[in-house]
């Protein structure tokens, strides 16, 4: 075990002993690098090999010295060839919050102990520079490093094609048909879990105004399906209805509600995870009252835990995120798919203003990233694992939506930030194989796949292109306000005490207000599914099927009010329940809100065609037949559509998933049209949208690569001088002490950069780079850590070198170790510096001054920057 700096800091003679066993040794070392190394003769040496380690060994050395604890995979060398393959480091399945009977430290309470040396030890064991207690903004997240995943895979398919047997052909078609199998096998199981979501909450929440009297396990909608009437159903029995005596219907609804409600955020608390931060950020979920990352943890201060909940909200921001090359641990792992599944069935059955198409999209992700595991080519590579995610994305939609067209555009458009073009036509596979599974399981029993898929069969006319117009900048407005109302909300009564010290108190709170409300409108009652089908669709000829959406000239005013109050309420339900701690998507609940309002403006066009059919505008309506000039139910859609573009700020995946829906060419400009304008009016009141904004607020690393920063300093402004106990110096021995390259490695990790990287110099010229998880790995593989001497780089010329006993252990680390890292310049633009890492999705980039090694500059670091500069000019 490596000596604890912090002793040798408070005992001087134990670090002038370890410097004269170190010159005893003839290791040249930081300390006394200005005295040239003597030539002695060479002795045996006994050489060995860091291979005893396997895949359980540890990732994170603990620096209590308690037993660590082994992770499943083994990190990657960023440069590896076909003699030294490597397998992946520790994916984001894991989670870090689950508990352990044994003494093993946690990757949590490691990193909480990294972060904690500098408060322990002293600035001038940290860095020993002005940036002491300088923090990493992102130091609980990890990133993939794409170029390294790149060159890795292509040394694996080299070594595949090598073989040119019968044998060797067959395993290279079997490689080149994994990504196809894993995409049918997520498919298939998506369409499986959005079965079983669909059935069991639409059961739920139907036993809030009865049960079936065929059997309690029917929803309304199957147990009346074989009833002769259609104006009453006589198997299915409200709570109500049974006589004196019996509870209360509207008793009934209210405690149910709160019962789904509270077990749903139960489930959720369930999956809290506590990660050590820098820096003050109250939250890592959907909520948009956390305060802007830009305070850096104080001297003096004590890291604090950044809390998220796995399983609340819809997921999708973080799976943007993680999309992006970032690992954030517990979110993609079979007990996250669990809970949520769980809890999204309870939520959605309690009749909040939620939906679950959101929630989809993270929970096909967690099926992909747990499908992963079947196949080592993409259980080991992040980056093939992204692909699979992607794809798995995509299908969430395409289940949620019925449109696998609209989910693969919205994996492209939303999601995804590496998207190659075969990771398109195995998207878009996996999507078609969700929809078939699904149709084929049918969920409603209707032979659709979703609830609110509708027909049209009449065509719009030209004067219409204005009523869409004015729909859309409706939609554009109601969406920006929403995001600013929500933020609102979570600013003032989310930062009461009470409710941000106990959450479930605000569930019950939001669900008690929805309980009691909603009842005693015919609308609020609904689902939001079905609420949404209800004012999409054209009138039928049966008045009973129509929930009086389609009244007669007179009742018109009285159904419009109607549908206002519901308006009212919907809105104000779903701004004060997003941001609760459960699962919860915003997309339909949104959707409801704009089909609301077009369905109101629908109506009052068609009152004023019914009350003054001779006005100029009506002149191209069609005076026989039994078709009506305005639909109502087009307006709905077309104002659903704005309205969640302004939320969201989808466009061409709206459109799609809109086609999709009705099945109608007709009516694709006029969705075209509604969705342009809409983003355009909500861009200009609210720039970011709601999943923008939860990423900026919640300080979620990601660089997005659909912006162009205009850039006023230099890379040397931003670039900071690295210290020495940041730097391997191999100028007069490319051997190192392990108990050297430990000291190195935990300064390293104080800093936070659990994922960066130790320069390798030669009189002060890059020639190599060691990233933190392969240095580590390799320690903690050594015999004895406090003895062994690392190689770090090959030297024709290596010293020789002498111990008092002749024999000293030496370990070949050069395999670990990146002989060429991207450089760049220190004159190079910040443009390029972007584009490098936006475009090769680097990790860290080093900066070479003449040829001299002048810095590195981590992607956290520039990220931090680009926020520092956007706060800056706002």
């Amino acid at each position: 075990m490596s000596l604890p700096q912090h002793d040798a800091d408070n005992h001087p003679g134990m670090d002038s002993d370890a410097r004269s066993i170190q010159s005893a040794r003839g290791v040249q070392t930081e300390e006394d690098d200005h005295e040239p190394p003597k030539k002695r003769h060479r002795p045996p040496l006994r050489i060995h090999h860091s291979t005893e380690f396997d895949e359980t060994s540890s990732l994170l050395g603990s620096s209590t010295g308690a037993p660590t604890r082994s992770y499943r995979t083994a990190p990657v060398t960023p440069r590896t060839t076909a003699n030294h393959p490597r397998m992946s480091r520790h994916q984001s399945a894991a989670s870090p919050v689950m508990s352990r009977s044994n003494r093993t430290q946690s990757f949590v309470q490691r990193l909480d102990s990294a972060l904690a040396q500098v408060e322990i030890r002293g600035p001038d064991w940290a860095i020993a520079t002005d940036q002491a207690f300088h923090k990493q903004w992102y130091d609980q997240f990890t990133s993939t490093d794409w170029v390294n995943d790149a060159v890795k895979e292509a040394f694996r398919i080299k070594e595949l094609r090598a073989r040119k047997d019968i044998r060797g052909k067959l395993t290279l078609l079997y490689d080149a048909s994994q990504g196809w199998l894993l995409a049918a096998i997520v498919g298939a199981l998506t369409a499986g879990v959005a079965f079983f979501v669909d059935v069991s909450e639409s059961v739920l929440f139907d036993f809030k105004d009865g049960y079936c009297g065929n059997g309690w396990y029917f929803s309304r909608r199957k147990c009346c399906l074989t009833d002769i009437s259609e104006e009453f159903c006589s198997s299915w029995i409200k709570w109500g209805d049974q006589g004196p005596g019996k509870p209360s219907g509207y008793i009934v609804f209210v405690l149910s509600t709160l019962l789904f409600a509270m077990c749903a955020s139960a489930i959720t608390m369930a999956t809290r995870t506590d990660l050590p931060s820098s820096i003050p950020i109250s939250a890592l979920d959907e909520d948009l009252a956390a305060p802007r990352p830009s305070d850096e943890l104080k001297k003096g201060e004590h890291p604090i835990l950044k809390q998220y909940y796995t399983a609340s909200g819809s997921g999708v921001a973080e799976v943007k995120v993680i999309l992006s090359g970032f690992v954030m641990h517990g979110y993609l792992g079979f007990r996250t798919l669990f809970m949520k599944t769980i809890g999204l069935i309870l939520s959605v059955a309690s009749g909040m203003s939620l939906g679950k198409e959101g929630p989809y999209v993270h929970i096909a992700t967690c099926i992909g990233n747990i499908c992963c595991r079947l196949f080592p080519k993409y259980n080991f590579n992040d980056a093939k694992r992204r692909e699979v995610l992607s794809a798995s994305a995509a299908a969430g939609v395409a289940v949620a939506f019925g449109a696998p067209l609209g989910g693969v555009l919205f994996s492209l458009e939303e999601v995804s930030y590496y998207f190659p073009p075969k990771t398109l036509f195995r998207t878009f596979f996996c999507c078609i194989v969700a929809a078939i599974s699904l149709k084929l399981l049918d969920p409603y029993g209707t032979s659709k796949i979703v609830m609110f898929e509708v027909r049209y069969e009449t065509r719009w006319h030209g004067f219409e292109i204005i009523a869409f117009t004015l729909l859309g900048a409706l939609g554009g407005l109601f969406g920006a306000f929403f995001i600013k109302a929500s933020r609102f909300w979570a600013t003032t009564f989310r930062q009461l005490k009470v409710i941000k010290q106990h959450p479930v108190l605000e569930v019950f709170v939001v669900a008690l207000i929805t309980g009691l409300v909603c009842y005693w409108n015919r609308y609020t009652k609904l689902p939001v599914t079905e609420l949404l089908f209800e004012l999409a669709k054209p009138c039928s000829r049966n008045p009973n099927d129509d929930w009086g959406l389609c009244p007669l000239v007179e009742d018109i005013p009285r159904t419009i009010l109607d549908l206002g109050i519901a308006l009212a309420i919907k809105a104000f339900l779903t701004i004060i329940t997003f941001g609760t701690k459960v699962p919860a998507g915003v997309y339909v609940p949104t959707m409801v809100i704009g089909g609301t309002i077009g369905h109101m403006v629908g109506l009052s066009f068609q009152y004023l065609h019914l009350t003054q059919p001779d006005l100029f505008l009506f002149k191209s309506c069609p005076t026989e037949g039994n078709f009506p000039c305005i639909v109502p139910g087009v307006y709905a859609l077309v104002t659903a559509g704005a309205a969640m573009c302004g939320v969201t700020r989808l466009s061409v995946t709206l459109v799609v998933i809109l086609f999709e829906l009705t099945g109608s060419l007709d009516y694709v400009l006029p969705f075209s049209l509604a969705v342009m304008v809409s983003k355009w009016v909500s861009d200009w009141v609210e720039p970011l949208s709601i999943y923008d904004l939860l990423t900026d607020l919640n300080g979620y690393p990601y660089l997005d690569a659909k912006i162009t920063p205009i850039f006023t300093s230099e890379l040397s402004d931003i670039l900071t001088n690295l210290p020495q106990p940041r730097i391997i110096d191999v100028s007069h021995s490319t051997l190192v002490p392990a108990q050297a390259l430990r000291r190195k490695l935990h300064s390293l990790q104080a800093s936070g950069e659990l994922d960066g990287g130790l320069p390798i110099l030669r009189d002060g010229v890059l020639v190599g780079l060691i990233p933190a998880p392969d240095l580590e790995y390799a320690l903690d593989g050594l015999r004895n850590e406090e003895t062994d001497l690392c190689m770090m780089a090959n030297d024709d010329t290596m010293h020789d070198f002498e111990s008092e006993d002749g024999m000293r252990p030496l370990t070949d680390l050069t395999s670990y170790v990146d002989p060429a890292p991207i450089a760049l310049e220190i004159r190079s633009p910040m443009e390029l510096v972007y584009e490098l890492f936006v475009k090769l999705g680097l990790r860290y980039l080093c900066i070479t001054q003449e040829g001299q090694f002048a810095g590195m500059l981590h992607k956290k670091d520039f990220l931090k920057y680009l926020k520092d500069m956007e706060a800056y000019t706002h």
